[in-house]
């Protein structure tokens, strides 16, 4: 047994990076074989060395913090590619030509965005050790309209006595003492149970910091601290006499300011621009944020003042819906971007999201009872009219000064909606009631959508994989599947998959 016990204390001490999962395994097959009570000794030193390798790793980020920080000028905000493109203004389709027999015709593709894959989110670089300790205060705070709680430190809180190196290095210090685990563990809870994005995630983490520190500069401070600790990537820095925390990002953000460091883009949380130094202390494993949002954030349902939205053609499709008024400020917070340079995959972000499980118990049944016993063709067809005239077509740049897409859910709330608002929208239908794949397809100023159906069906379509995808525009007022709005230039159209 002695021999074992050596044998475990020698991989213990020879793996410089014991969060990785082969190492997890060998611990995993090693603690089976020494059972019993030298299985709860074997834990305690696993997590003594987990913790003393997190321990090493801050004392040497809060070491290259003492260091003097380099200017950097930041970049202006990338252009959003649709800000100067005039938008396609929505055409009704003549009511003689509704029921027009179609002819198939395949539309040629100039390109096909590619689907984004979602990361996992980012993990300490080693287990956080939790603390035990009596029941003490929480620190209480709201995000999206939902009240919240983490365990406060039981020392005293740390303090930030300048924005100089030395002194954010001294603050940094007390920051990562045991003391801060539980409250860090709590963060990290929080994002599994409500199911927070990266993006949600740091505006949580935002909300913490400000609950916890009354000067704004220590509350930057802790909020990047809880962010690094989880796994992200982010830089210090200080600019006009503030603390700035700078985070990485997987996407090109547009209209915000960032600067380039180590290959990375870098964006200021307070999207400020001008000269910043930053701190080049990082951490290893660290990642950069995705701005992927895989599920709703599980926060209180706030409902909004009840629509009702009828279907010009199908009268018995009048159906009553609400929002979560609580979403809205995340949705609007939420930057708009690009991944891989590809300015299509934008409109898959806001595509792939998924409703709102109390939306969905609204609006759902009501569709499902619009569309229950008809043919694929009769089923996308209402559900394409229905939002064809339901909604209230509107400019951006009239509305926000600016082009900016909807989530789904917020074409729901909203009373004013553009061809991209309800190409999404209507592509959360098909794919949730229907089951069937969808696109969206991508016109300079406008954006339409196909609906790839089992069955056969006539009219214009594009040809991905062998399989047949019927254009639907929910912008073309009126027009059945299989027919595209007129005069748009198909040698420019671009196809962006969907989940």
């Amino acid at each position: 047994m002695a021999m074992k016990h050596s044998l475990i204390w020698l991989i213990l001490s020879l793996s410089p990076l014991l969060a990785t999962a082969q190492v997890n395994n060998g611990f995993n097959a090693a603690r089976q074989q020494v059972g019993g009570s030298n299985a709860s000794a074997f834990n305690r030193n696993r997590a003594s060395n987990f913790n003393d390798y997190r321990q090493k790793l801050n004392a040497e980020y809060v070491s290259k913090t003492r260091e003097p920080w380099k200017g950097f000028n930041s970049f202006r905000g990338m252009t959003d590619p649709e800000k100067n493109v005039k938008p396609v203004a929505p055409v009704r389709m003549p009511e003689a030509d509704v029921d027009k027999e179609k002819e198939n015709k395949q539309l040629d593709i100039k390109d096909i965005a590619t689907p984004i894959r979602q990361t996992t989110p980012p993990q300490p670089v080693a287990p956080i050790q939790e603390q035990q300790e009596p029941q003490g205060e929480m620190l209480r705070f709201s995000y999206l309209g939902t009240p919240l709680q983490v365990r406060k430190p039981q020392c005293t809180p740390f303090t930030l006595s300048g924005i100089s190196e030395n002194a954010v290095a001294n603050a940094w210090e007390q920051l990562c003492k045991d003391s801060y685990n539980n409250m860090l563990v709590d963060c990290m809870r929080l994002r599994g149970k409500l199911k927070l994005c990266d993006w949600a995630y740091l505006m949580m983490l935002k909300e913490v910091g400000q609950a916890y520190c009354s000067n704004a500069n220590a509350a930057m401070l802790l909020t990047a601290f809880l962010y690094s600790q989880s796994g992200y990537k982010m830089r210090l820095g200080v600019r006009d006499g503030a603390l700035e925390m700078l985070y990485a990002s997987q996407h090109q953000i547009y209209e915000t300011p960032y600067i380039q460091m180590d290959g990375d883009n870098y964006y200021p949380l307070s999207r400020k621009q001008g000269q910043v130094k930053v701190n080049a202390a990082k951490y290893p494993k660290e990642q950069s944020m995705s701005l992927w949002v895989s599920s709703d954030p599980l926060v209180q349902y706030q409902a909004s003042p009840q629509r009702t939205l009828q279907s010009e053609r199908y009268h018995d499709m009048s159906i009553t819906v609400s929002a979560n008024k609580n979403l809205l400020p995340f949705f609007s917070s939420y930057p708009s971007s690009e991944v891989g340079g590809n300015f299509m995959t934008r409109w898959a972000m806001y595509a792939n999201t998924p409703l709102c499980q109390e939306v969905r118990q609204q609006l759902y049944p009501q569709l499902k009872n619009a569309i229950a016993n008809r043919s694929q063709l009769e089923a996308v067809n209402r559900l394409l009219n229905w939002v064809q005239t339901a909604f209230v077509y509107e400019y951006d740049d009239k509305v926000w000064g600016g082009d900016r897409a909807f989530f789904a859910e917020e074409t729901l709330y909203y009373p004013y909606c553009d061809c991209e608002d309800r190409s999404i929208l209507f592509t959360r239908l098909v794919r949730d009631l229907l089951g069937l794949r969808c696109v969206l397809i991508y016109y300079p100023g406008h954006l339409a959508s196909a609906v790839c159906m089992t069955e056969e069906v006539n009219g214009d379509y594009i040809l991905l994989s062998g399989q047949k995808y019927i254009v639907c525009d929910p912008t073309y007022i009126g027009a059945p599947v299989g027919s595209t709005m007129p005069n748009m230039d198909n040698s420019q159209a671009k196809v962006i998959l969907l989940q």
